[in-house]
C-alpha cells in the first residue's frame, strides 16, 4: 500500500488508516481482532482508537490484536486520545490507554475533541498540552497531536501558534472539505501531518450515491472509491481514516487506492469546483456569518442542516449535533432572527429558517 509522510516526523503512514470506532459486535472481540489482522495483512500500518469507542471496548480489542498481529514489512503505528483538560486527568487517560493497548509507547497521542478556540485554550491552561509534551519526553508518546472539529482558519491559527503539535486529525470529506480546507493547507505548509476522519461523510456518501455520483472520475467504479481517491490525491492529507466494520469494507478501501495514480492538481481542483457548485445550497462553513449577537454556533448548526438536506432523519441529525458538535437542538432556538448572519452570508442561505428547523428537532 502507498504511504505518505506524516509531516516532518519521519513516519510513513499508509494512505488508508484503520479507525476503531465501528468495530463489529464489540463484546465479541474475536471479530474485531480478525478485522485488524486483515487490515494489517493488506498493508495498513496506522491504527486509531480511543476510550469509549465501541462500548469502551475498542482500545482493549486493539491491544489484543496488536499482541497477535501477523508479521509485516512496515512498522505498526498506534493512535489514541484523551479529552481531559486537566493535566492529572490527561495523564491517567494516557496511562489507561497504554495499559489497554499493551504498548510501551503510543505513536500518535491526541488531545481529543477540541471543538472551539476557547476549548483549545482550556487544554492549554488546564495543562493537557504540557502533560502531553512531558509524556513525550518520557517516551510514552511518540508525537503530540490534536483531534479537532474546529474550522479551517481556527486550526491554522492553532498550528501556527504551537509548533510542538506535530499533526491533526479532522473531519474531511466531499461533503465538508470547504469547512476545513484552510486548516489542511496550513498543516501542509507547516509540515504537519493530517489524518482525515469520516472520509465518507459519516456514511452519507455511500447511502446517497446518486447525489455524489458526479464526484466520480473516469475509472472510478463507485462513489466510495471516488471519495477515498479524492482524499488520497490531496497533497495535504496523510491518511484517510476509515471506520471498518466488515472485511468487505477493507477490501473495497484497498482496491480504491491500489494501482491508483493520484489525480492531477487540475483534476482535483475541477472536482472541488463541481462539489461546491453541486451543493451550492449547502453551507460551506466559511464562518462569515459570525459573530452572532446571541453566540449561536451557526456553522455547526448549518453543517447538521447539510446532513438533513442529504436525507439524514431526525435521530441522525440529533446524533450529529450531540456526538460531533456537543450541541443540542434547543440552543438553535436562541436565534432572535436579527438577520445579521444572512446579510453576511456569501451564499445568501436562509440561515434563520434553517436554525428553526434545527430547533424543531428538540424532543418534547
Amino acid at each position: 500500500m502507498r504511504t505518505n509522510p506524516y509531516g516532518s516526523t519521519g513516519k510513513q503512514l499508509s494512505v488508508i488508516g484503520f479507525g476503531g470506532m465501528r468495530l463489529p459486535t464489540p463484546k465479541n472481540h474475536d471479530a474485531g481482532i480478525a478485522l485488524l489482522h486483515a487490515a494489517r495483512r493488506a498493508g495498513v500500518n496506522y491504527f486509531d482508537t480511543a476510550p469509549n469507542y465501541c462500548d469502551d471496548q475498542s482500545e482493549i480489542i486493539f491491544g489484543e490484536a496488536i499482541r497477535t498481529m501477523p508479521p509485516a514489512d512496515t512498522p505498526l503505528y498506534t493512535s489514541s486520545k484523551s479529552y481531559h483538560p486537566k493535566a492529572s486527568d490527561f495523564r491517567r487517560g494516557l496511562e489507561q490507554s497504554l495499559c489497554r493497548l499493551g504498548v510501551p509507547q503510543i505513536t500518535f497521542f491526541h488531545i481529543w475533541c477540541v471543538m472551539t478556540p476557547a476549548d483549545w485554550q482550556q487544554r492549554v491552561s488546564g495543562g493537557a498540552l504540557r502533560e502531553a509534551l512531558r509524556a513525550k519526553e518520557e517516551g510514552l508518546i511518540g508525537h503530540v497531536c490534536v483531534s479537532t472539529h474546529m474550522r479551517g482558519p481556527e486550526i491554522a491559527a492553532m498550528l501556527a501558534d504551537h509548533p510542538e503539535i506535530e499533526g491533526v486529525t479532522l473531519g474531511y470529506s466531499a461533503i465538508n472539505f470547504p469547512y476545513r480546507r484552510a486548516g489542511v493547507a496550513a498543516a501542509r505548509q507547516l509540515r504537519r501531518g493530517v489524518v482525515a476522519m469520516n472520509p465518507l461523510g459519516g456514511g452519507l456518501i455511500p447511502r446517497h450515491a446518486a447525489h455524489f455520483d458526479f464526484i466520480r472520475a473516469p475509472g472510478d467504479p463507485d462513489v466510495v472509491t471516488a471519495a477515498l481517491r479524492f482524499l488520497a490525491s490531496d497533497p495535504g492529507i496523510t491518511t484517510a481514516l476509515v471506520g471498518f466494520n466488515a472485511l468487505a469494507e477493507i477490501e473495497a478501501a484497498v482496491r480504491a487506492i491500489t494501482d491508483f495514480t493520484p489525480y492531477t492538481p487540475e483534476h482535483l481542483a475541477q472536482i472541488q469546483t463541481h462539489i461546491e457548485e453541486k451543493f451550492d445550497s449547502m453551507c460551506t462553513g466559511c464562518g462569515y456569518c459570525l459573530p452572532c449577537p446571541r453566540n449561536v454556533p451557526i456553522p455547526q448548526y448549518m453543517d447538521t442542516h447539510n446532513h438533513i438536506q442529504l436525507g439524514a432523519d431526525p435521530d441522525a441529525a440529533r446524533a450529529r449535533l450531540k456526538y460531533h458538535w456537543e450541541l443540542t437542538p434547543q440552543q438553535a432556538a436562541d436565534c432572535i432572527a436579527c438577520g445579521l448572519c444572512e446579510t453576511r452570508c456569501t451564499q445568501r442561505l436562509p440561515i434563520i429558517q434553517r436554525l428553526r428547523t434545527i430547533a424543531a428537532l428538540a424532543k418534547k
